[in-house]
């Protein structure tokens, strides 16, 4: 009896001792993997430590595949955009020439026949040449010697310099002077020789899209009155035919020409109205913008300038603005009176003041510049 109860003293001993060296192994493995683990951690950490990393730059890179994508894909589909523009001001164009203005011609005293066909055609004129100019003026773009320019810096994405009012656009993958943004309804970029262009064309777009909304409003009640009344007796002259033999069904009421004619009057007053609204508002912001002297980029810039500098008790002067009244005649080149004629009201290819490398006062400009920093 004592030799088994010996065995079995001996047995749960070297059970107990397995499970002793069993549990000491798996804490070691254990200890082991987290000693890995820290190791790792620390060799990520100590490679990709940068001392500026906050989290809009994790974000940023975390996008960085969605921003590849929208600028690769608006490269290539801004040639659609530009096809686009140009069938829908054509399609408007159309219409008013082959539906509106025979009626015009018909109906209208001389005078305001003379005050549309002179108002129309100068509209259309001044919205096709900026738009021209707009699509294949160079925005303008600083030379790649770095000995031509002094005291500028270096951009981190070309490795080139890069004046003042100067930025990187990512689809034309290059520097642009002054640049304001890339717009894809050009296929080009916004920038120092082609910024009068964009918001000309904007300008003078909402101009003729007003114009059209005003002007065929009573059009546009007729005509959509006359495709409601076209529902109706389409809709009661086939109950009528599903009571009657072939032969005896009526014919159409509205004739292919009348229908065509109401949807085309309808077509342009709802484009004309939405483009007016949408292409207004965007008119108006860089109305504003130019009035301030700032670019779209310079907006965002100026602005977290002025919260940095309110903290310290300063106050952010923008050195690039003259006041409102010259920011708009350096804006649009204006130098004599006898320019906002000629260069305004009138289609103009003239240059911009400056070459967009330095920024001296503009001739044009009647008070001094304010300085850059009030305390």
């Amino acid at each position: 009896m004592r030799s088994w109860q010996r065995m079995f003293v001996a047995v749960m001993r070297l059970l107990l001792k397995c499970l002793r060296l069993g549990r000491r192994r798996r804490f070691k493995l254990l200890r082991q993997v987290e000693q890995l683990w820290h190791y790792g951690n620390l060799c990520l950490r100590s490679l990709l430590y940068n001392s500026f990393t906050n989290s809009d730059v994790v974000l940023d890179s975390l996008f960085e595949p969605i921003y590849w994508l929208v600028d690769h894909v608006t490269r290539w589909f801004g040639v659609v955009f530009v096809a686009l523009v140009i069938g829908l001001t054509s399609s408007i164009v159309a219409i008013v020439y082959i539906c509106l203005l025979p009626l015009i011609l018909q109906t209208y005293t001389p005078a305001w026949i003379c005050w549309h066909l002179a108002y129309g055609h100068w509209n259309l004129i001044m919205i096709v040449f900026h738009y021209y100019m707009a699509i294949t003026t160079s925005p303008g773009h600083p030379p790649q010697a770095k000995d031509d320019l002094s005291g500028v810096s270096i951009c981190r994405k070309c490795i080139a310099p890069k004046p003042a009012r100067t930025h990187h656009c990512s689809i034309c993958n290059r520097c642009v002077l002054k640049m304001d943004h890339h717009c894809p309804w050009l296929n080009n970029c916004v920038g120092h020789y082609n910024h009068r262009y964009f918001f000309s064309f904007c300008l003078f777009m909402t101009m003729g899209c007003i114009y059209c909304s005003v002007s065929g409003w009573e059009m546009f009640r007729d005509a959509y009155a006359a495709i409601e009344r076209m529902k109706l007796l389409e809709k009661e002259r086939l109950q009528v035919a599903a009571n009657q033999t072939y032969y005896q069904t009526p014919p159409p009421t509205f004739s292919f020409r009348q229908r065509a004619f109401h949807k085309s009057v309808v077509y342009l007053w709802v484009l004309c109205s939405s483009v007016a609204l949408a292409l207004g508002a965007l008119t108006l912001w860089h109305a504003a913008l130019i009035t301030r002297g700032e670019t779209s980029i310079e907006r965002h810039i100026n602005k977290k300038e002025r919260q940095r500098l309110q903290k310290k008790g300063k106050v952010f002067r923008n050195p690039y603005s003259y006041g409102g009244w010259d920011n708009w005649k350096v804006f649009l080149g204006v130098d004599v009176p006898r320019h906002w004629l000629t260069r305004v009201l009138l289609p103009s290819p003239h240059l911009p003041h400056g070459t967009g490398l330095s920024w001296d006062l503009p001739p044009c400009v009647t008070e001094q510049r304010t300085p850059l920093l009030a305390i």
